[in-house]
């Protein structure tokens, strides 16, 4: 394994583990806040809580494409 190869896959990592923690402070977010139904509807509510998800997604998705192109070219 080139040098080249384990800092994508380093970097792929370390973008779906910010991803995946993104993902758990929505979701964190989401249920403490339910507490406090009223508020939480009129700041944009599961919205909000979605378009977070969402994006945190992404990271992971391309962190994992990021891991499969550092695997798949080969010097």
């Amino acid at each position: 394994m080139s040098s080249e190869q384990a800092a994508g896959i380093g970097l792929g990592l370390f973008a779906c583990l910010i991803g995946i923690g993104g993902v758990v402070a929505a979701l964190s977010r989401h249920r403490r806040r339910a507490e406090i139904a009223a508020t939480y509807g009129s700041t944009g509510g599961v919205v909000y809580t979605a378009f977070q998800a969402g994006c945190s997604g992404i990271l992971i998705l391309g962190g994992v494409i990021l891991i499969v192109i550092a695997l798949l070219i080969k010097k």
